[in-house]
């Protein structure tokens, strides 16, 4: 196991889970490297030896909360289903559920946190990009690939087109939330996003012969 990669046992724990919970918040709060992980152990409510047991080291522990974020986003029941039936509807109903994450108050705190300290803690970026855009990469990838497979979509490499498909819901609208600059996106115009997105994504690589 390399530095940054998430540990998983006892998945169900309530513990690990008040101890992710603490620090995403204290991370978004005071940033990276002003946490310690006595200071997450101490608002967990657990000891040190708890927290080891569960994380390793403060990068592994930042990877895990990326990892599970990005894992909600993409495995959830019927989520990423193929039936084959609409394949604009499922993915608009995809890059409604991605786009919405990615505008979530946490989230956007925890990406301002990477952009900030990376440069002093590389471990940080890495653990970010290997945590939550890598892995999106490999499970959207992987969705695409079954949609290809499946004679729905001509993708000669899926998981390009999954960081493709990506960066068009990362369009203006995301970029102006990361800035904080004021209005809130509206419902409306994540709709106009998505579909466009979506729009723009078939007209590349939805097969031609698909209904």
């Amino acid at each position: 196991m390399s530095a940054i990669d998430p540990v998983r046992p006892e998945a169900g724990s309530p513990k690990r889970q008040l101890i992710l919970d603490a620090a995403a918040i204290l991370f978004t709060a005071h940033g990276y490297g002003a946490v310690s992980m006595d200071a997450i152990a101490r608002s967990a409510g657990v000891s040190k030896a708890t927290l080891y047991a569960h994380f390793g080291s403060k990068d592994q522990l930042f990877a895990t909360i990326i990892t599970e974020a990005c894992h909600a986003m993409f495995d959830w029941p019927g989520a990423m289903s193929a039936d084959g039936a609409d394949l604009r509807t499922a993915l608009i109903a995809l890059g409604q559920r991605v786009l919405r994450f990615f505008l979530e108050d946490g989230t956007l705190a925890l990406y301002r946190v990477v952009v900030a300290e990376s440069a002093r803690f590389p471990e940080l970026g890495r653990a970010f990009y290997e945590s939550g855009p890598a892995t999106g990469r490999r499970l959207l990838g992987a969705w695409l690939a079954e949609q290809a497979g499946a004679g729905r979509l001509r993708v000669p490499d899926p998981p390009l087109a999954a960081e493709q498909f990506v960066a068009l819901l990362r369009a203006g609208l995301y970029f102006r939330a990361t800035l904080g600059v004021p209005p809130a996106p509206t419902q409306a115009e994540i709709d106009t996003t998505v579909a466009a997105a979506v729009d723009i994504f078939l007209a590349a690589y939805a097969h031609p012969r698909a209904g």
